[in-house]
């Protein structure tokens, strides 16, 4: 099976895109790189005779790829143009989940990082100072150790 989805994989590769790099997974599926498109593509075998899982996702900076974005399971026997189809429309609704505006991606040139990325994000409003309901808290701490203090010292 391995050596079929990897015929598969190089065929379905020079379908879709020009440039690409194809390499085996450990669990025995077969990856499409598309480093000039920044999407991966994953062939694995199935439970079922002749089917796949094909699986879409990012390729991120620096070259990690992401968690798959979207998965289906197609029939190996149904050939490289419905394979295709399918790929694409799996890429297309991955490529629609990240909008270009979208958190967690950056702008092309730009760094993800802000200028206070070292710095924990503090809510508006709130400064350095004790708020107000530290200010009750420690109250309540001291009266509560005054009273002990107290009663020890009646006994005593």
């Amino acid at each position: 099976m391995s050596a079929q989805l990897r015929d598969i994989a190089a065929e379905l590769a020079g379908v879709l895109w020009r440039e690409h790099t194809v390499y085996r997974e450990r669990s025995g599926g077969v990856v499409i790189r598309g480093e000039h498109v920044r999407r991966w593509i994953s062939l694995a075998p199935t439970g079922g005779r002749g089917e796949a899982l094909v699986r879409v996702g990012r390729i991120l900076d620096g070259g990690t790829t992401a968690p798959a974005r979207s998965e289906a399971v197609v029939p190996l026997s149904a050939g490289t143009e419905l394979l295709a189809a399918t790929c694409r429309r799996l890429l297309a609704e991955a490529a629609a989940d990240v909008a270009p505006g979208a958190p967690g991606r950056a702008a092309p040139g730009r760094s993800k990082r802000s200028k206070r990325s070292g710095k924990a994000a503090r809510p508006r409003g709130s400064g350095k100072h004790t708020g107000f309901a530290s200010w009750v808290i420690l109250a309540c701490v001291a009266g509560v150790i005054a009273l002990y203090v107290y009663t020890v010292a009646r006994r005593g």
